[in-house]
């Protein structure tokens, strides 16, 4: 059974994600004697998370008055991949007022990447985008402890394993910071602005340099016991298959990730069964899993069959947790998502088939909503919750 939460958290939430609302309004949808909304309100806006916006329209009385979340609220939210880094500011609404993205290599370490992050926030704020951060939320592509906020044993991430993250931020921001797994945030992300708004029970799954899967259960997003629930990569789909990062073989990640396409890409191009990447590669002198994508576009054989054997096995592992978690939806994102209704429908086939007729009966497949905004969304959204639970 969930624990209802505090009058202050449902209505701080209700006015981020519904806007302006009249006084009267808000007794109404929180259902709570007008005395004790007022006075929780009055408590609110002196503490600066409530602002007064005018006078509502009359509704046959005396006019009520309107609030809204203080217009000067700033949460950070940051989206580190394992080649990329996404940072952006956003009001108490959760727009974004900022926005940065730039190439990254997350092995170059937690001292050089977190530092870098600092200094766009820095620029952010030289810019006058905010004055104070009301609080952080990041995430990372790899396990979390989202208990203590630090990594833990990340197989992509060498020099992470539980560096202080959130200790660093919250030091050097001055404000609460909040570190989850990257695919979490994106699950949140989509549960807040994108396909999986009114569902309860879904799985997102992020396919890019890894595959992770985040799991929301009634409508809260399941982490496990230490925080390595969905780590989906790392299941066995070929027990002779490749070697993967995480030191097993075999693993879906090693079979089909970014890294993995990349790779069988090269050995077609060279191998002469894809013209259409040998062009590419003499052209570039390297491939990635967007030259698959167009290739396969442009009607590729090699390349179809390629994205088609890699959504055969994911597919394979999601039929599993179909069959476990019976999820209402699954939500396809991450770099990897552009390749896009080739990759969707061979994933449908295969979880329709080897799933049981009851689970998939009204199962959609579908892919993300937000795309690459689907994970700092979800880290403003983590962010705006740690900062409206202190507000006691």
């Amino acid at each position: 059974m969930r624990i209802a939460e505090p009058l202050h958290l449902r209505l701080l939430r209700l006015l981020r994600d519904q806007g302006t609302v009249s006084r009267a309004e808000l007794a109404d949808r929180l259902e709570i004697p007008r005395p004790r909304l007022l006075a929780e309100l009055d408590r609110l806006v002196g503490a600066g998370y409530i602002a007064e916006a005018g006078m509502a329209a009359s509704r046959g009385g005396r006019r009520s008055t309107l609030v809204e979340l203080n217009p000067n609220l700033r949460f950070a939210a940051v989206d580190l991949g394992a080649s990329s880094v996404d940072v952006e500011v956003s009001n108490g609404r959760l727009e974004p007022i900022a926005a940065y993205t730039e190439s990254t290599d997350i092995r170059s370490g937690p001292k050089v990447i977190l530092h870098r992050v600092n200094e766009l926030l820095a620029k952010a704020k030289a810019d006058g985008v905010y004055e104070r951060l009301d609080a952080i939320g990041i995430g990372v592509p790899g396990p979390v402890s989202f208990r203590d906020g630090v990594p833990v044993s990340p197989p992509i991430m060498p020099g992470w394993d539980r560096f202080p993250v959130r200790e660093l931020l919250t030091r050097e921001h001055g404000c609460p910071a909040v570190v989850d797994n990257d695919v979490n945030i994106m699950a949140i992300g989509e549960r807040h602005g994108g396909v999986a708004h009114s569902v309860d029970d879904f799985l997102f799954v992020k396919i890019g340099t890894g595959i992770g899967c985040g799991i929301y259960l009634s409508g809260e997003v399941y982490r496990g016991t230490d925080g390595c629930a969905g780590d989906i990569g790392h299941i066995q789909v070929d027990s002779h298959g490749p070697m993967c990062s995480c030191g097993n073989v075999g693993c879906l990640e090693a079979l089909f990730s970014g890294a993995a396409l990349a790779k069988d890409a090269g050995l077609a191009a060279r191998g002469g069964t894809s013209p259409a990447l040998a062009e590419r590669l003499a052209a570039k002198g390297t491939l990635t899993a967007r030259d698959v994508a167009e290739a396969a576009s442009e009607g590729d054989v090699t390349c179809i069959r390629l994205i088609r054997d890699g959504g055969r096995r994911l597919g394979g592992v999601l039929a599993g947790l179909v069959s476990f978690a019976n999820p209402s939806m699954i939500v396809i994102g991450g770099g990897l998502a552009h390749l896009g209704h080739i990759l969707l429908a061979e994933i449908r086939s295969v979880v329709y088939r080897r799933s049981l007729p009851l689970a998939t009966g009204n199962l959609p497949v579908v892919l993300s909503e937000l795309g690459p905004r689907a994970g700092v969304t979800g880290a403003a959204v983590l962010a705006s919750d740690l900062a409206f639970e202190q507000a006691t």
